[in-house]
């Protein structure tokens, strides 16, 4: 049966790649993004790769009204709604105190509120049929803040205790419908091209950095299996360990390495610097979906194969355990 997807974000970055993932797979997809020119080009690109059927809608995530006239359109026209994946997103590189109000308001409005408007979304279509599968995407700083993305990471922190307690509402009432999270490490996309910052030098994401495809192999994976959490990248394994057993340690390390970590050595000009926080990047020049690090991206998480497949991960571990157990036993007689 052709899958029936809806992406927001999907014109570039991560949500671009899982657009031409599903596209790979031969799905019906509904693409969202504000970009006209990113639209437009995704919608191409996924028809290139073998889409059953693309309808794109030029929407602002932040419109609830808007969101839901997109779903609707949606399942009219592709005959029903099964993946909703929420990927859009934006951000403020400053430090806490030189972000404004309205800033602050618009990262909350887009990242936090406009996951709740997708997901309502497609609830009122998944609900009345018991089933269908929605993916966050979120991030290892949806667990540990960092220094100069304060309003970025309170948004995915939010979306982690709205998932929370959906969670557990649909368990209750439609445990038909799954809800994942899938948690990123650094990724190569052309937010950092794009990113409102204040910022003396080129934003970067913090390395190690990996190819938004890793990202988008593990969102595609969650919305087939519905696991509670996915957890892409060594990184993001250690951010969240240790922001549990040490998260005063990294409270230092980060106010001393954070700021460099996140800039390269390049300059830039902030009368030149054009940014997406209030009107799309990509509206007139097609991004894609990678950034400008592609020569350190890389391609592959073990870390990510091991979340994939912890069944088969905990077989092999018990197995060994025993085989050492069994082999101390007997050097012991």
């Amino acid at each position: 049966m052709t899958q029936r997807v809806m992406i927001t974000g999907a014109s570039a970055g991560v949500g671009r790649a899982v657009a031409r993932a599903y596209a790979e797979r031969g799905a019906s997809l509904g693409l969202i993004a504000r970009g006209e020119a990113g639209l437009a080009a995704a919608e191409r690109d996924c028809r290139a790769r073998g889409a059953a059927d693309v309808r794109t809608y030029q929407v602002d995530v932040a419109d609830d009204g808007a969101v839901q006239r997109a779903a609707d359109d949606a399942v009219r026209h592709l005959g029903g709604l099964d993946v909703w994946i929420n990927d859009a997103m934006v951000s403020v590189f400053a430090p806490a105190w030189e972000i404004t109000a309205a800033e602050f308001r618009r990262v909350t409005e887009v990242n936090y509120l406009g996951t709740v408007y997708g997901t309502l979304a497609a609830l009122r279509h998944m609900r009345p049929h018991g089933r269908g599968a929605i993916v966050q995407v979120g991030s290892a700083l949806a667990y540990r803040g960092i220094p100069l993305q304060s309003a970025y990471c309170a948004s995915k922190h939010a979306i982690q205790g709205f998932n929370d307690s959906l969670r557990a509402e649909l368990l209750h009432d439609c445990p038909g419908v799954k809800l994942s999270m899938v948690q990123l490490p650094a990724v190569n996309t052309p937010q950092f091209s794009w990113v409102r910052t204040r910022l003396p030098r080129h934003p970067q994401p913090v390395p190690p950095i990996f190819a938004p495809e890793v990202a988008a192999r593990a969102v595609v994976w969650a919305a087939d299996h519905g696991p509670r959490e996915l957890n892409v990248g060594g990184p993001t394994w250690r951010a969240r360990v240790g922001n549990v057993l040490f998260p005063g340690l990294l409270d230092r390390k980060l106010a001393h390495s954070g700021y460099d970590s996140q800039q390269t050595d390049t300059p830039i000009d902030p009368a030149t610097w054009r940014d997406n926080l209030d009107r799309p990047g990509d509206d007139e020049l097609d991004w894609g979906a990678e950034g400008v690090f592609a020569d350190r991206a890389r391609q592959h998480s073990a870390a990510l194969w091991v979340s994939a497949h912890k069944p088969a991960v905990s077989v092999l571990a018990l197995s060994g355990l025993v085989m050492a157990a069994t082999g101390l036993v007997r050097r012991l007689r």
